[in-house]
């Protein structure tokens, strides 16, 4: 069924909540029919790079990346702290088996959350290389070392506090590692860039923690536009056929012009693909209507195992539930299906479940109006879903040891 994708050059498949098992294996399937199939090289998700790379080492069968400690350890864990993530990486691993460095599918986060963890890559990449040039790098980072726990307290005391900002002494860094970039890609190209994402992202972390206080829109749209950015920077270092499967929260890989998220200011990752690729870029929607969910009652909180409530009836979720399918793929693109879209064209409420679930406040804080024919481009439907498996402490059954997730 997922054969109609393999034209594209990204696939962009989101989830309605980050705790539902069917998303996670279903996102997982249709990847691996990409990769073998149809010749997708990059998966790029919504994670931290450093996070990510751990998993990326790991299927590309190389030594792990140093760092200063343990993978997905940042709130919330269970998103990718997860057995349905570990079977996929358990996948990559055999399928790269024997495969040349070209022939490889690679895995990488987007994200911007990782300050103190791209800090530490940039300068451990610089000392192995030019001792010099890791002094230099330390002393313009010192304006930024002493938040890096805590990031939010930096962008806190700029934005509240008066405190000069540290935007241009990480411009600098980024910058002098870019003017390098012939020297050090003959050394190691794959180290360089790895060093320069990590650069990149201390960049958009320091600008992210600032705008945080001048606006919600203003933070979504950096965050996404610097998601945009990495996968954009993932294409070009794999080459002109490099073809990446993104996976995301429907709100990030949906176009944003179709939705509430848009019509107050904010754009993302899947609106920027559209712009840029255009029908090289498929978007493609998740959905439920009922069943549970990992999820927490309150940022920072514990995870729980939730009850998701069936849907309101002026949603799109009702009208997939009443289509009498319990698990379906609608796909409304090309002049074949305008009867569908068309019918698809008006606006309804669509539940977005993030990291936190509040269903005694479900309405106000998880549904937002959307057009679903001008959003994605196609539909992933599962009438009832069930929790992810998240990784604790003791080893699941038939997991493999500590690498990747050290557990």
């Amino acid at each position: 069924m997922f054969d109609r994708f393999g034209d594209a050059r990204i696939v962009l498949l989101g989830e309605a909540t980050h705790g539902t098992s069917e998303f996670y294996r279903a996102r997982a399937a249709i990847t691996r029919r990409l990769v073998e199939e149809h010749g997708f090289s990059i998966v790029a998700v919504e994670a931290d790079w450093p996070d990510a790379a751990r998993i990326d080492d790991y299927a590309r069968h190389n030594a792990p990346r140093p760092r200063k400690g343990d993978v997905f350890v940042r709130f919330p864990t269970w998103m990718w702290r997860n057995l349905e993530m570990l079977e996929f990486a358990d996948w990559m691993r055999g399928h790269n088996q024997g495969l040349a460095d070209d022939r490889q599918v690679s895995f990488h986060g987007l994200d911007v959350y990782s300050l103190d963890e791209s800090i530490h890559a940039v300068l451990g990449y610089l000392d192995t290389v030019d001792p010099g040039a890791a002094e230099e790098a330390r002393a313009r980072y010192a304006c930024l070392t002493p938040w890096q726990d805590e990031p939010a307290r930096y962008g806190h005391a700029v934005v509240r506090g008066g405190r000069n900002s540290c935007e241009d002494a990480a411009v600098a860094q980024l910058r002098d590692l870019l003017d390098k970039r012939l020297k050090h890609m003959e050394q190691d190209g794959e180290r360089w860039f790895d060093a320069v994402q990590n650069a990149r992202i201390v960049l958009a972390a320091e600008r992210y923690y600032r705008a945080m206080y001048r606006g919600a829109a203003e933070s979504w749209n950096l965050r996404d536009r610097h998601m945009f950015g990495t996968l954009q920077a993932l294409l070009a270092h794999r080459g002109d056929n490099a073809k990446a499967v993104v996976w995301a929260h429907n709100s990030h890989i949906g176009n944003a012009a179709a939705t509430a998220m848009g019509w107050r200011g904010e754009f993302n990752i899947g609106e920027l693909c559209r712009m840029a690729h255009g029908d090289e870029a498929v978007l493609v929607g998740f959905g439920t209507d009922r069943g549970t969910v990992a999820a927490a009652s309150e940022w920072g909180g514990d995870m729980e195992i939730k009850t998701v409530r069936p849907a309101r009836p002026d949603s799109w979720e009702h009208v997939f539930r009443h289509s009498g399918f319990a698990r379906s793929l609608t796909d409304w693109r090309g002049p074949r299906h305008r009867e569908l879209a068309n019918s698809l064209r008006q606006p309804l409420l669509e539940r977005a479940i993030g990291v936190v679930y509040r269903p005694e406040s479900e309405f106000l804080s998880h549904y937002f109006e959307a057009v679903l024919a001008e959003q994605f481009d196609a539909y992933i439907w599962f009438e009832e879903t069930t929790a992810v498996t998240p990784l604790g402490v003791e080893h699941p059954q038939g997991a493999p040891e500590t690498y990747p997730f050290g557990l």
